[in-house]
């Protein structure tokens, strides 16, 4: 059965963010807020971890779309390729923020994304994410959780998602209703920006 915890955004409690990390650095897996939707994450070292979320979601590993959250700007150059003034300018107008970049790899991604030529790297705006990076001191690798209802594509209500994902994953933490949007998707691999999903992110950074 997962932990449930409660934390809040405008002043993340160290102790249960501390609390959070133990599990995550112990291979487990965590459901947590973001500036967008709701989304289940692991520690991206961590391939035990990695094979799980897969599994959740139904897809194999090595060709799983996963991104790679950061808790800021200087993670970049751990996974993604030097990349030029003018994409830099693009990440540091939008990030933090809600928007996935796709952003060419290099030879340090992990060794069950060693075959992928890009990554897509966020930056969430909400500091109980941002706190989470921190304090584990590399990206957890990530994905949004879906809801089976047609109408609404993503679940807001922490306590619902307690309830569908208690006995898959190992803690939850309830920051309060989630987006049901998720984030705008950007692809800066090319000589220009190519916008794959149009979410939350305004276009006009």
């Amino acid at each position: 059965m997962a932990e449930f915890i409660k934390i809040y955004e405008e002043n993340p409690n160290e102790k249960d963010i501390r609390k959070v990390v133990s599990i995550i650095k112990k291979g487990g897996l965590v459901i947590y807020p973001s500036d967008t939707v709701y989304a289940l994450g692991c520690d991206i070292t961590n391939n035990k971890a990695l094979e799980r979320v897969a599994k959740l979601k139904n897809v194999k590993l090595e060709k799983a779309n996963f991104s790679f959250v950061c808790e800021n700007l200087s993670n970049l150059s751990d996974y993604v390729k030097q990349i030029d003034t003018a994409t830099f300018k693009i990440l540091k107008r939008a990030l933090p923020g809600p928007y996935t970049f796709i952003l060419p790899g290099n030879n340090n991604l992990p060794s069950v994304f060693k075959k992928k030529k890009e990554v897509g790297i966020r930056v969430p705006d909400n500091s109980i994410v941002q706190a989470i990076v921190a304090e584990l001191g590399n990206p957890i690798v990530s994905t949004s959780i879906k809801d089976e209802d047609e109408v609404i594509e993503y679940t807001t209500d922490p306590e619902l998602i307690y309830e569908k994902w208690e006995k898959f994953v190992d803690v939850i933490i309830d920051g309060g209703y989630g987006g049901n949007i998720p984030s705008t998707v950007i692809d800066l691999t090319g000589d220009e920006p190519v916008l794959i999903r149009e979410g939350k992110g305004p276009l006009d950074i």
